[in-house]
Formats: structure tokens, sequence, C-alpha cells
């Protein structure tokens, strides 16, 4: 299939897996893989953008990451925020949006006011969306949601009976984002670990075993192929 061919979704999701099986491979430190991933990540924006996606949302660190090493974890919110600090010059040359998803709260100050200063130097955008998901953790993101909304009704600002899809989502990290069509996962592991749980009802899934830091255009069509050979119709009678 032709790449001007291709149906290409507007939203596509990313489990960035394999930076460390990649970095062991080479006989390199785990956090080599890491700053490696990191870099691919620029490369895919850029890509996806000129594919014609117009969301990209990568999960970077999750709420059980916090259970590695601490010297693993240390290396990582070190790469982070340099990630986010090097993002300001990088999205304003890209014309890139960037929001950084998950608890924000649990992070250090130096994290929280990098990613403060990232969304608003970006905030009027109008390039590829990109979202990071750092602290992120979908269960986690929903007890939060519910607490929020509980809140709110406890408040009577909301009335129980007009909860629903669309109010509830209002409360979740990823308002006003759309759900992503397509969600890949490199490294060869078939599952979700706990990532957009709620936004991934009705996505596609594509997991290839290619580690993340050797995901390249070649592979990003792959993926988009298979998303296009997908019949998505919803509730329908085929």
């Amino acid at each position: 299939m032709q790449e001007n061919e291709l149906n290409v979704p507007n939203h596509i999701a990313i489990i960035l897996d394999g930076n460390g099986r990649w970095a062991k491979k080479k006989m390199m430190p785990r956090n080599y893989g890491h700053t490696q991933g990191s870099k691919n990540v620029e490369k895919i924006c850029e890509i996806a953008y000129k594919m014609g996606v117009k969301y990209l949302t990568v999960y970077a660190f999750s709420t059980e990451n916090w259970k590695r090493p601490k010297e693993e974890v240390d290396a990582l919110m070190k790469l982070l925020h340099t990630y986010l600090e090097t993002s300001v010059k990088t999205s304003t040359k890209n014309n890139m949006r960037i929001r950084v998803i998950g608890d924000k709260s649990k992070l250090n100050d130096n994290l929280k006011r990098s990613i403060e200063k990232l969304e608003e130097a970006s905030k009027n955008n109008t390039g590829l969306n990109f979202q990071v998901a750092i602290n992120y953790g979908s269960r986690d993101e929903l007890i939060r949601a519910v607490k929020a909304l509980a809140k709110e009704v406890k408040e009577n600002n909301i009335q129980i009976d007009n909860i629903d899809e669309k109010l509830f989502e209002q409360y979740l990290d990823t308002y006003e984002i759309p759900d992503p069509e397509l969600l890949i996962r490199t490294s060869g592991e078939q599952r979700l670990s706990n990532y957009l749980l709620w936004q991934s009802a009705y996505t596609e899934f594509y997991f290839t075993d290619v580690l993340w830091p050797d995901f390249d255009k070649k592979e990003l069509v792959k993926a988009i192929e298979y998303y296009s050979g997908r019949n998505r119709k919803f509730g329908a009678i085929t």
C-alpha cells in the first residue's frame, strides 16, 4: 500500500517499550537505552505529523515505574526534566503543542516547573498535539476523576442524574483530546499496562517485536497499514 493511500489515524498512542532490552543487546547500561529512546520520540513526532497524524500520546513514565530501582528512577526523572526543558525550543521550531498527562502533584518541583513552562510556551502552537504521560496510570486517572466528580456532587454543583460519559470525560487528564484510533506497543509485549483504559474502548491495537529505539518510519507505516486494513464499524451488523 502506498503512503498516500493509507487511512492515517487522527490520534496514535504509543507504549514506548524495550529501551532497557535494546541497551542490554548492545552491552550498554539501561539508562543509555532510555536516552536513545527519548531521541527517537522526536523523530517519530516529526514523521507522524508529516504523515497526517494530528495527536500523538506516548507513555513516558507510569505510576508503576516508581517500583524500579532508585538509580534508574532518578536517571529517568533527570532525563525527563532535560527533555522537557529542551522541548520548549523544539515545540516552537516545529509548531508543536505539548501537554503532560498524569498525576503531576507527585513530581518534584523542578519537573513541575518545566511542565508548566513547556505547556504555557506551546499552548498556541497549531501543529502536532503531543501528549506525554508522566506518572500516569489509567486506574489512578479514573479514581482521581471519580473523586473530583463526587466532590462536585457533594457540593450540589452537579446532579447525579446528569452524569454521563461526556460529563465524566471532562474530569479525565485527556479532556478535549480525542480518543486514539490506534495504539502501538513495541518490544513484543501484548498488554495495555494501565494505559488509556477508558480512552481505548474502541482503539485498534498493534503489537510489534521491534524495540522502541529501533522503531522508525518503516515500522510506523506498517502499523498504519494494519490500521488501514481494519473494518471499523461500531454497533453495526456486518
